[in-house]
């Protein structure tokens, strides 16, 4: 990248001017995270990019991982001559933020990408498309706020690419479902048009779908480095190891991504009730209002079933994400609570300590 940028190619807008303004006013610069490593940020400004690490301050106010920079959000930067590298001392509301359930701590939740417009939900049809995986993707993208894709690739390994794209229609029901030959450019420039004007999309998709080998085509470049699927499974090998934002020659702005082996849900339903929304909608029309759909009287999402109107696995698959999603719930309301607990008793220890020392009881 050149020394100097134009914050306007990251996607700079009247909404991120108006929430820095009050920073501006105190003399802070503005950027937005291109790359995130462990302690520290690669950030975009108009100078160029620079490397940042969270102040102090950010780190004693936020409540988690989920409140420090990453991929895609709008920094608030600090720099002086005593300190290394720039300091990050805020992070501006996110417009949206693609999270899952962190896989190394269960009542964590940990931010892929943040600012996006588009999710990307990848996956390769050179098998059998993996429908439970496509649905689970898509309660994540639906729950970020922005507007999943499907994008089926390796079209060419496909026996029959209209079938599989017609087997991910079946399950990604109001979602724009695409079928991608990255490697000879087909169906890549259809994707371009969901992030023109500097519009940012996240590529979300397990290892081994293609995401480096796409990226690369809307880059018109080889910028991502790319493997070969493993002969022996069929399992993709981890080729992109952190999460990085590309601008496209066209304005157009992608977040490549490492693959996902573990997807956990972060405890909200939102995002399961848009991806299934024709359960949804039988649900309304149960007898009970909270009825789980396993044997109550008056149940229209069974009756829908038995008539074949809906099928049992899609049930199924809803069920287990509704269950997973309340797990996720309950474990984080659990670990808050300790958050609390421990809390209350530093806060009393250092009241006591106070009254110590002023000499009241």
């Amino acid at each position: 990248m050149p020394d100097t940028l134009s914050l306007s190619e990251f996607g700079y807008s009247a909404r991120w001017e108006a929430l820095f303004a009050p920073y501006a006013e105190d003399g802070f610069v503005l950027g937005r995270v291109v790359r995130a490593d462990r302690g520290s940020s690669a950030v975009a400004t108009e100078t160029g990019i620079v490397r940042a690490q969270p102040a102090t301050r950010l780190l004693k106010t936020a409540r988690g991982p989920a409140d420090l920079p990453t991929v895609g959000d709008w920094a608030v930067l600090s720099f002086s001559d005593d300190m290394a590298v720039a300091q990050v001392e805020a992070v501006l509301d996110r417009s949206s933020a693609v999270t899952r359930g962190d896989p190394g701590k269960s009542s964590e939740v940990q931010v892929l990408a943040a600012n996006v417009d588009v999710v990307f939900v990848v996956h390769p049809i050179s098998a059998e498309p993996n429908v439970r995986r496509i649905e689970r993707e898509l309660s994540l993208a639906w729950e970020s706020g922005a507007v999943p894709v499907v994008i089926l690739t390796k079209a060419d390994l496909a026996e029959d690419p209209d079938a599989a794209c017609a087997v991910a229609e079946a399950v990604a029901l109001g979602v724009d479902v695409r079928a991608t030959n990255a490697l000879a450019g087909d169906g890549v420039e259809e994707l371009r048009e969901y992030i023109r004007d500097h519009r940012t999309a996240v590529l979300l998709g397990p290892s081994g779908a293609g995401k480096s080998t796409l990226v690369n085509a809307l880059l018109g470049q080889e910028s991502q480095a790319t493997q070969e699927v493993r002969v022996g499974d069929g399992r993709g090998r981890h080729t992109t190891v952190a999460r990085e934002l590309l601008l496209l020659p066209d304005g157009g702005i992608v977040i490549d991504t490492p693959g996902l082996r573990a997807l956990g849900l972060t405890g909200s339903e939102e995002g399961i009730a848009a991806t299934f929304p024709e359960i949804e909608q039988l649900a309304g029309m149960c007898r009970f209002h909270d009825c789980a759909h396993v044997g109550e009287p008056g149940c229209a999402v069974r009756a829908a079933v038995e008539s074949e109107q809906l099928g049992a696995e899609r049930l199924f698959s809803y069920q287990k994400l509704v269950r997973a999603a309340q797990v996720a719930e309950a474990r984080t309301n659990l670990h808050l609570g300790r958050e609390e607990k421990r809390r209350a008793k530093t806060l009393a220890k250092l009241i006591k300590e106070s009254q110590r020392h002023t000499g009241r009881d």
